[in-house]
């Protein structure tokens, strides 16, 4: 396994402000840095740097990384890495937008491909938006079979887009088979606290939800913890939570990596959304469930369902508003 030159916290001050110049074709493998404002093992983040992973291992790219970046050291931490050299820079600008693309601007031989609810900007400052919202459906028509209160919750980290349009489809999903659903929603303003996650689902448990959807980290733990049954997101929680999680709505990060990866291999430095690549039919979402838990004829709705997605005679609608009780 080749290693990864990892960083947990970046000192070193920018004088320069140009950028440099990609040059027409790679023939060693693209330098590439992910920047985390919070620990890789973070849901969301754990996909980017899984797929970064294994791109890294398979000789396509070089990975460095960095973790626990905070938003003020973000667009500070971005210009050393464009000094470096390195020709594309994968991270997250939620809460940097104005920044972000400022630091994009100033190095115009770089390509950028940042998390974002905004669109592409400049000439090498493209998004990407995490659309597993029909996997996140699909976990709804599961869930709402298998509820006997008829209540569902939902824990999600900011009102934003990217989260609401999957909790929103999760909800269409348990509506579609359940008319009697209620739902609670909680947002625990922040990416990254397990305690408080549980804690909020704990408290929805003690409204009546049966069955929760995880959104955030540490809400199977809630789920876990009172016997109830939970809903992963983002990756599969099945493993980590036998008998507890029964569906996950997992994202893959590799058919987005893989484009822009392509693209800047072939001199292209574009701005470009690469959301597009997050859908089922590019391998970008997809269901897994439990099926030592869950009945075949719950199971069989959902995968019927899942290969209209695919074959596009069924398109999941996008709600981005936020989620109301």
């Amino acid at each position: 396994m080749k290693q990864i030159t990892r960083r947990t916290f970046i000192s070193t001050s920018v004088m320069a402000t140009m950028g440099l110049t990609l040059r027409p074709a790679y023939a060693a493998p693209l330098k590439v840095a992910g920047m985390h404002t919070v620990p890789v093992e973070n849901a969301w983040n754990s996909r980017l740097h899984l797929a970064l992973h294994q791109a890294h291992n398979a000789g396509e790219i070089e990975y460095l990384m960095s973790e626990n970046v905070l938003n003020p050291d973000y667009p500070r931490a971005m210009r050393q890495y464009a000094e470096e050299g390195v020709a594309l820079i994968v991270g997250e600008s939620y809460g940097v937008e104005r920044e972000a693309r400022q630091v994009a601007a100033d190095y115009p031989g770089t390509a950028f491909l940042m998390g974002s609810s905004g669109r592409p900007s400049g000439n090498n400052f493209s998004v990407f938006g995490t659309w597993n919202h029909e996997a996140g459906y699909l976990t709804g028509l599961i869930a709402g079979r298998m509820s006997k209160s008829n209540i569902f919750g939902a824990v999600g980290g900011y009102p934003i887009p990217e989260v609401n349009r999957l909790i929103n489809a999760f909800r269409v999903g348990v509506d579609e088979v359940n008319p009697n659903a209620r739902h609670l929603i909680g947002f625990i303003g922040t990416w990254f606290d397990p305690p408080k996650a549980k804690e909020t689902g704990l408290a929805q448990i003690d409204a009546g939800a049966d069955i929760l959807f995880g959104e955030r980290i540490g809400t199977a733990d809630a789920a876990k913890e009172r016997g109830i049954y939970a809903i992963g997101c983002l990756l599969d929680y099945g493993p980590r939570y036998p008998g507890t999680v029964i569906a996950s709505d997992v994202w893959n990060f590799d058919p987005i990596l893989a484009a822009v990866v392509n693209d800047v291999k072939a001199g292209k430095i574009l701005a470009r959304d690469y959301s597009e690549y997050s859908w089922m039919k590019h391998g970008g979402n997809d269901l897994v469930v439990d099926r030592s838990i869950v009945p075949e004829d719950v199971i069989s709705v959902a995968m019927a369902r899942r290969e209209d997605i695919r074959t596009g005679r069924f398109t999941v609608p996008v709600m981005d508003e936020e989620p109301k009780k």
